[in-house]
């Protein structure tokens, strides 16, 4: 389980097979008429799309972020049975606390890139050292530049796997793990399974403890506005969560079809009120597009949706246990699983800290990093007190 040096290196054919692909798209309809002008409510808007994909013909270049995906120390190491690829950045001072950081679906370890720096040594950006992270950012098995599982596994079994990478192969037990969407269901399993685990830091409600139901009107509420919610926007779960291997052979071969399926989600998952084209660049977009892309992950990523309804791996949960370690909320407003009332999340989660704030969205880490980032250092502060 030794690590080993790894570096991004994707060949010149590979990325001119995309380009040729988007370039020979053949484009069709979208609904059109009052009111529909720039709409995203029947999925992905055409006329987005398409000025997008002219960017990515004409102006985006692969190298460019490839060398930024290089720009910090990455390895791979074989735990269990699959490679797991991470980024390492030692932080600042004598003590840094280790903290790993798990993204989710349609996301990539590019959402983080970005706040790496500033975790780890935070004295280059006004901070002080004291809060300094040693940071590991893991690409999930199946997803980017890590193994993929020959079965779908679940977010259970990739804590089991990412506990091990923290504890056994890098000896950074203690740690803080972060995330959101499936980062945050992993997150969860490490505060609950995980031996290495000292506290979790979640961006969406990612653990419930079985048996769990609402009980005041409050809590009622939330439970049927959420429902109302995934029963508009839950389609693509519902697809990969049952017949992902079906997807596959589209979004696979069509890397405009593939761009869609994910732009589309940070569209509806954003707090859009600022504008989509404010929130996130073009080339953003792009880069976590491609890296499904060039190393030919849609397919297994999805898996992900299958494995949470059929793998079972460890001892089965008893009813209304918590996640008893400590255990940060960050409350941004708009989401696909909003959070429900505190009252209720408590009941799975030894909640010590919970911040609401005013803006942002799924993608914390890229609509409001330093909100974010701040976030995690106020709850590293009060652990150590």
């Amino acid at each position: 389980m030794t690590p080993k040096p790894f570096k991004i290196e994707i060949p010149q054919a590979t990325l001119d097979t995309i380009k040729e692909k988007v370039r020979a798209y053949d484009w069709h309809e979208m609904p059109r008429g009052s009111g529909l002008e720039g709409s995203w409510a029947y999925g992905a808007n055409l006329d987005f799309m398409r000025e997008l994909c002219t960017y990515w013909v004409e102006r985006y270049g692969w190298r460019r972020w490839e060398a930024e995906l290089n720009r910090f120390p990455q390895f791979t190491a074989k735990v269990e049975d699959i490679d797991i690829h991470f980024y390492r950045v030692d932080g600042s001072g004598p003590t840094p606390r280790p903290l790993i950081l798990s993204h989710g679906w349609p996301g990539s370890v590019f959402e983080f890139l970005h706040i790496i720096e500033p975790l780890a040594h935070p004295e280059r950006f006004g901070g002080d050292a004291k809060d300094a992270f040693t940071v590991i950012v893991p690409s999930l098995p199946g997803y980017g530049f890590s193994g993929k599982p020959t079965r779908p596994i679940s977010p259970r079994t990739i804590a089991r796997l990412f506990d091990r990478l923290m504890v056994d192969v890098l000896e950074l037990p203690g740690y803080i793990a972060q995330g959101g969407d499936w980062g945050s269901a992993i997150s969860g399993w490490l505060g609950y399974d995980g031996k290495g685990c000292r506290a979790v830091h979640m961006n969406m409600m990612g653990w419930l403890s079985p048996g769990v139901m609402p009980e005041t009107d409050e809590e009622r509420r939330h439970a049927e506005s959420s429902r109302q919610l995934f029963d508009a926007e839950g389609a693509y779960f519902r697809e990969q969560s049952t017949k992902p291997q079906t997807l596959s052979y589209a979004m696979m071969d069509s890397p405009v079809g593939a761009c869609a399926w994910i732009v589309e989600k940070f569209h509806g998952w954003s707090d859009l009120r600022r504008g989509f084209e404010n929130i996130y660049t073009r080339d953003q977009l792009l880069t976590n597009v491609m890296i499904y892309l060039v190393t030919r992950s849609f397919n297994t990523a999805t898996w992900l949706y299958r494995g949470l309804f059929e793998d079972f791996s460890g001892a089965p949960v008893p009813p209304k246990s918590r996640v008893e370690k400590p255990v940060a909320v960050a409350n941004f407003p708009v989401d696909l699983i909003p959070f429900p009332p505190r009252s209720q999340a408590e009941k799975s989660l030894n909640i010590v800290r919970w911040t609401n704030f005013q803006e942002g969205g799924h993608f914390a880490a890229l609509e409001r990093p330093n909100d974010l980032v701040e976030d995690i250092r106020a709850f590293a502060r009060e652990l150590s007190t």
